[in-house]
C-alpha cells in the first residue's frame, strides 16, 4: 500500500510507536534485529524515527500495520525464534496532520509550551 492517505479517504492516518522485541536469541544484543526492522520500515515509504526503545512511524493505518507485520516477518527471518510487540497507536479526526509530520508536531507543540512557561 501506498503511504499517500489521499488514495482512500476513508482510511484513518495513524501516529504510532512500536517497541519489537526479539526473544529467544543467541546473544543479550537484539541491535542486529532492529537494523534489520528499520531495513523493512526505509523500503516501507512511511515515516519513521527510531528511538532508543522503539520506533515512531506514521501513515495510514493499513500501511503502518503492514509494516510491523513486515518487521516481524524479517525479525523471524533472522533467525528469531519469537517476537513480541508493543504498539501504540493514536488517530484524530479534527484536523489533518501533514504526512510524515505528526509525531515532529506533537513534539514540537510542548516544546513551544515549554519556552512560552520557562
Amino acid at each position: 500500500m501506498s503511504a499517500d492517505a489521499s488514495t482512500n479517504q476513508d482510511e484513518l492516518y495513524a501516529v504510532a510507536d512500536f517497541c519489537l522485541i526479539p526473544v529467544g536469541t543467541a546473544e543479550p544484543s537484539v541491535a542486529e534485529y532492529i537494523a534489520e526492522c528499520q531495513r523493512v520500515l526505509e523500503k516501507s515509504g512511511l515515516s519513521f524515527k527510531m528511538h532508543g526503545y522503539g520506533t515512531n512511524l506514521e501513515g495510514p493505518w493499513t500501511a503502518v500495520s503492514e509494516a510491523i507485520h513486515a518487521c516481524h516477518k524479517a525479525v523471524h527471518a533472522k533467525g528469531a525464534a519469537r517476537v513480541a510487540t508493543d504498539i501504540r497507536i493514536g488517530t484524530r479526526t479534527d484536523k489533518a496532520l501533514p504526512p510524515g509530520q505528526g509525531n515532529a508536531l506533537k513534539v514540537q507543540r510542548v516544546e513551544d509550551i515549554l519556552k512560552q512557561q520557562s
